[in-house]
């Protein structure tokens, strides 16, 4: 781990998939998923086997995946590591063609191509003393992290989680149990306050002065508002963003964002960025820059889909075939 000289420290991914793993079988042949489980119709969580990669991942961190040869390469924030285990956690939300072949595709006991990582600079726990750790859909998971390592370095944790309802809330025994605090939000009501996560963020300021920090993962748009609602009370605030993405090494530009009025990489400088000075607008902008193309791959991919699902009608029998009764019959 080396010196770079803005300050940050040089990440080497535990490891190459390419290459094998000490310690995970045969990595040729892809990394075992020990575990997946379904939150919803598109959300789902799969546990792979990766030990050299569990012991080397820290809060904020990322891996590139590839679920099969043909597959393309996707950045997915670790969600959980256990180090004992030797897994690392990804969720998984089913919007495009790669994450919904991924979810037709990626079974418990089935493998994943390949993994690099971890990538990306760890958040900062440092050493605030009472923070918000505050996670809006699909963000909920890759704050848990955060949540246990502030727990762990001694600060008291405030958890704010948002969901559309009830039925779309999952790890709330986890993070109950490295929360001081946790507030749920759902857009519907029907669980905790109505409303988004803000709302939550508001709740604790109101009811705690002394909180240092505000870290927050979800949609652009959610992250931008936390930081608007944060700037009024100074509270430093730090966002994960996720632009697009190519190699994950600093070596594209793909996934360049404005922070500050400065170009930054957010897969080698980030992805933990101060939200009160990102340009947001123009992250947003550059997410929809591919959209059409998106599109476009999600209906080839559903069409295949479809195609592949429909029954062969069976051709008419022709006099031509009579007499050939043999098992193979030249066809």
């Amino acid at each position: 781990m080396a010196d770079r000289e803005d300050g940050h420290k040089e990440i080497a991914p535990a490891w190459d998939s390419a290459s094998g793993a000490e310690d995970d079988g045969n990595a040729a042949s892809g990394f075992p998923i020990q575990t997946r489980t379904d939150f919803s119709d598109t959300t789902f969580l799969l546990e792979i086997g990766h030990r050299a990669m569990a012991r080397a991942a820290r809060p904020g961190q990322f891996v590139i995946v590839i679920a099969h040869d043909h597959g393309e390469r996707i950045p997915l924030t670790i969600a959980d590591f256990d180090r004992d285990a030797g897994t690392v956690t990804l969720v998984v939300q089913a919007v495009g063609k790669t994450t919904r072949e991924m979810q037709q595709l990626c079974r418990e006991g089935g493998t994943i191509l390949g993994m690099v990582g971890p990538m990306g600079q760890p958040s900062d726990i440092g050493e605030a003393r009472k923070v918000v750790c505050v996670g809006g859909g699909l963000g909920v998971a890759p704050i848990y992290p955060q949540a246990r390592g502030f727990k762990e370095a001694g600060a008291y944790v405030i958890g704010v989680v948002g969901f559309r309802n009830r039925g779309l809330i999952f790890w709330e025994d986890k993070f109950r149990a490295v929360c001081d605090e946790l507030i749920i939000c759902t857009d519907d009501g029907s669980a905790g306050i109505k409303g988004l996560v803000t709302l939550g963020i508001e709740q604790a300021i109101a009811n705690h002065s002394d909180i240092d920090e505000v870290i927050a993962i979800g949609p652009p748009i959610m992250m931008r508002a936390c930081a608007e609602t944060t700037r009024p009370h100074r509270i430093k605030t730090m966002v994960s963003l996720n632009p697009i993405m190519v190699d994950g090494t600093g070596m594209c530009g793909g996934c360049r964002v404005k922070v500050d009025g400065r170009i930054r990489f957010a897969c080698v400088d980030g992805p933990d960025f101060d939200g009160h000075v990102v340009d947001f607008d123009d992250l947003m902008t550059r997410l929809r820059r591919y959209k059409e193309d998106e599109q476009a791959a999600l209906a080839r991919w559903s069409e295949n889909c479809r195609m592949a699902a429909e029954p062969t009608t069976a051709l008419p029998h022709t006099g031509s075939d009579a007499g050939n009764t043999g098992s193979g019959g030249g066809n």
